[in-house]
């Protein structure tokens, strides 16, 4: 495997706490979601992972469109990232992903997204280890 990019973000304090990327991009402070004991108006690992998997979801749906020769520029992609109790002390997390391809019968984009599931590299990531739904809308 060959480095492409690599990204540093350091992180201080938790889910109450700081991320700043190396580069200065990235500088916010981030809270526990109101449901969970924080506050609302924060940036929370959930949303940032929700952020990141759709960019790189929809990614992998535009190389997916090329190949089969399908225009995917307008697709959307939800992604709805759980976090779920499992017992008294242990968590885990879960996604669906909904994807909307504007023009497109529901068979062609369930196939698509299913194609785009497949190469990207964030559902590559969690393939096996988090319960992911991909849903053409």
């Amino acid at each position: 495997m060959e480095k492409v990019y690599t990204a540093v973000v350091t992180a201080k304090g938790g889910r109450d706490g700081h991320i700043k990327s190396e580069d200065g991009v990235i500088d916010l402070e981030l809270k526990a979601p109101k449901v969970m004991g924080g506050e609302d108006g924060y940036a929370n690992p959930e949303l940032l992972f929700a952020g990141a998997w759709g960019a790189c979801f929809l990614g992998a749906l535009g190389s997916v469109g090329i190949r089969d020769g399908v225009n995917v520029t307008q697709a959307t992609v939800d992604v709805h990232i759980s976090f779920n109790k499992e017992g008294t002390s242990s968590y885990a997390l879960s996604a669906e992903l909904h994807v909307h391809i504007p023009g497109i019968d529901w068979d062609v984009a369930q196939k698509l997204a299913d194609a785009a599931h497949k190469g990207c590299p964030y559902s590559k990531a969690t393939r096996g280890n988090i319960d992911v739904k991909v849903i053409a809308d």
